[in-house]
């Protein structure tokens, strides 16, 4: 006997891929207000990490004219 959440990823995987990003996003969206503040803290406290070791010298920046030109020959 299948489950009622086997059941609803089984026909979840039958729509068409525009419905089941559609579904995604509702299903992302209702996930509570703590999970987002959480991830929002920790990307922010990631990008300070990183902040902080180039400033430090740590690590070097590329600079972003030659991240644009990397990304735009062809082939990528």
């Amino acid at each position: 006997m299948s489950s009622p959440l086997q059941d609803l990823k089984e026909a979840a995987s039958g729509l068409p891929e525009s419905e089941r990003v559609e579904l995604a996003q509702f299903l992302l969206g209702t996930l509570d207000d703590q999970h987002k503040e959480n991830a929002q803290a920790e990307w922010l406290a990631l990008a300070e990490r990183r902040m902080t070791d180039v400033r430090a010298g740590r690590v070097v920046g590329i600079p972003a004219e030659e991240v644009v030109k990397h990304l735009l020959e062809p082939g990528r």
